[in-house]
């Protein structure tokens, strides 16, 4: 692993990456699924799939493989493939979303939780003068509710998906986060778990640091071409501010 420049600021994804929630939203799609008439036995591993675009993405891929296809295919939805082009209505996909936010509403919480070690790497950029935000496709109201509950006072921005503004991998979440901070995108570096992610620090000019414990394997995000993977949470510290031990 190459070394990299220090930062001013640390953007996070929140699914995956600094949250445990893959419980959550399996129990809340499945929810959602059951009550729309659809297939409603999806696993943690298949759901790990289905998010990394926001909910509308994942309620359509999870309708896709509904449909017999594959995991692997249905990963092109949402990115360059549209959800008519695996036979799935809006109306449906649409019904699906609509359960999922409810649901998900009033369940994103019942069994999510910080990651190993985040809680005390967050608290150590803070102490080293390191401003951290996040940036997430997830739904903007659970975003809110769980930096309240999980982190609160530690994050200066929590931003997740709204209908105002396009969501990752576009840029312009990062950009306004950064605009509120005052910094420039090379400033600023962007941790996340996904291709998603990946495509974002790239799409906003930033620095990319990919974790392993999320929602892709070390195997896949080698496989996308991430170039700094870290598999333990203290390995971000170090990439970012450097070792204090050195």
């Amino acid at each position: 692993m190459s070394e990299m420049k220090r930062y001013r600021a640390a953007v996070f994804d929140m699914d995956g990456t600094i949250l445990d929630t893959i419980t959550d939203l399996t129990s809340s799609l499945n929810e959602a699924c059951r009550k729309t008439g659809h297939r409603a036995n999806f696993t943690k591993d298949d759901v790990r799939h289905y998010f990394g675009s926001g909910a509308e993405v994942a309620a359509q891929r999870a309708l896709a493989v509904e449909k017999g296809y594959t995991l692997r295919e249905v990963g092109a939805l949402g990115v360059n493939r549209r959800a008519a082009d695996f036979g799935v209505s809006e109306e449906a996909a649409n019904a699906v979303i609509a359960a999922f936010a409810a649901h998900y509403a009033v369940h994103c919480d019942d069994a999510t939780g910080p990651y190993p070690g985040i809680l005390a790497l967050l608290r150590r950029l803070k102490a080293a003068g390191v401003q951290i935000a996040v940036v997430s496709n997830k739904l903007d109201e659970a975003v809110q509710v769980l930096n309240r509950v999980h982190f609160e006072g530690l994050f200066e921005e929590a931003k997740g998906e709204r209908a105002d503004i396009r969501r990752k991998p576009a840029p312009d979440m990062v950009f306004a986060v950064l605009a509120s901070l005052g910094l420039k995108p090379e400033e600023a570096v962007y941790i996340g778990d996904t291709e998603v992610d990946m495509e974002t620090a790239r799409n906003s000019g930033m620095d990319c640091i990919s974790v392993s414990w999320g929602f892709r394997s070390r195997e896949a995000l080698e496989a996308l071409g991430a170039t700094h993977i870290v598999d333990r949470a203290d390995e971000i510290f170090d990439l970012i501010v450097g070792n204090e031990d050195k």
